[in-house]
């Protein structure tokens, strides 16, 4: 079998056993004769996977008895939408940390008053705002903890006076979390918890009919809680292998253990972008982000992209080419990124230093 050091930035690398958990289900779900992708979501097989599957989130979360987890379609993009559509009355605020922030923020606009409160765009979102003032008449605040193109991240709960929202998509699990200072938790599951076609809301449940606008029935989060994220059929697949990705996560040790091998990770990784002469990161040092290294060819060196690129594919690197709109590389290391492949990884960017010498 082809061995592959899979850097995607989503789909993304998921744990062997939840994938091969997956192939079974395919196969033969729960001794049902049928097809997890066959079986009917009414049945109490598939009730038992709904009911762990969130009960593994509230666990691993520590999410408190005032929130509610749901898994919905239409990825986050469809979220920027919902979180305008049942928060925003007045006026909200936003921190324009890249391009999902911005696209979160567009689709706000278009229902109300919403603006950026602090924007990092000057220098092409390669740092994290600081000193900047939440006003206290917001109807919310959002933001976006990790920016997957530029490589940024805030790595912990910011203090905020108003309702604070947070596209959480390619950090959730990560890194433990105090879910009790959100209103909203919100992402796609293709980056840590899943494959893509599920996407996972955590959200305070007396927050919600707040608004006077009309909300269409599948907009809105009071349906989803109330059909128990059945209100129509769910995706069931991708909760599948959710479901099964947190059992990972669990035997892990859960997400004070994660953080700790997520972050020694990274540390490796960045310390032998900041020693090789030919490479140099591309984000703020103090917000870089423990999910997506990104790095370019240092100064000098440009012309060297394309031969690396090639380089490090006849070496089994996968996905490592940075976003279209900024190039250069993004190494993405997220919970199920084995260490090994980081380790390669470094190995091939040394390898290349020799080969030029």
């Amino acid at each position: 079998m082809k061995v592959a050091h899979n850097f995607n930035a989503g789909p993304c690398v998921l744990p062997r056993q939840a994938v091969e958990k997956a192939i079974e289900a395919l196969k033969d779900f729960k001794g049902t004769g049928m097809s997890v992708i066959e079986v009917s979501h009414r049945c109490k097989e598939w009730d038992e996977v709904m009911d762990e599957c969130r009960g593994l989130w509230k666990e691993l979360l520590n999410i408190p008895d005032t929130h509610e987890v749901l898994f919905l379609g239409g990825g986050a993009s469809l979220e920027f939408l919902l979180v305008a559509m049942n928060f925003l009355e007045n006026k909200a605020g936003y921190l324009e940390t890249g391009v999902w922030a911005k696209k979160a923020l567009k689709e706000a606009k278009a229902l109300g008053n919403a603006y950026a409160v602090a924007s990092s765009a000057d220098t092409t979102f390669n740092y994290i705002p600081k000193g900047y003032e939440i006003p206290t008449d917001l109807d919310y605040f959002h933001i976006t903890t990790n920016n997957t193109i530029y490589g940024t991240e805030i790595k912990y709960d910011i203090d905020c006076p108003v309702p604070l929202i947070a596209d959480m998509s390619s950090d959730i699990m990560s890194r433990p979390v105090d879910v009790s200072k959100y209103t909203l938790i919100y992402g796609g599951a293709q980056k840590n918890v899943g494959p893509a076609g599920v996407t996972f809301a955590i959200v305070k449940k007396d927050a919600l009919g707040k608004v006077s606008r009309y909300i269409p029935t599948m907009l809105d989060y009071r349906t989803h809680i109330d059909g128990k994220s059945m209100f129509n059929t769910p995706p069931v697949f991708s909760i599948f292998v959710m479901n099964e990705t947190l059992k990972w996560v669990k035997e892990m040790g859960g997400l004070e253990a994660i953080q700790k091998i997520n972050e020694e990770k990274a540390a490796m990784l960045y310390a032998e972008i900041d020693r090789n002469p030919y490479f140099v990161g591309t984000a703020a040092k103090e917000d870089r982000s423990i999910m997506n290294v990104c790095f370019v060819m240092a100064p000098g060196y440009e012309a060297l992209q394309d031969e690396f690129m090639t380089f490090a594919k006849e070496r089994g690197m996968v996905g490592i080419k940075g976003h279209r709109s900024v190039g250069g590389f993004r190494a993405s290391i997220y919970n199920a990124c084995p260490v090994e492949s980081v380790k390669a990884l470094i190995a091939c960017m040394q390898e290349f230093e020799e080969s030029k010498k």
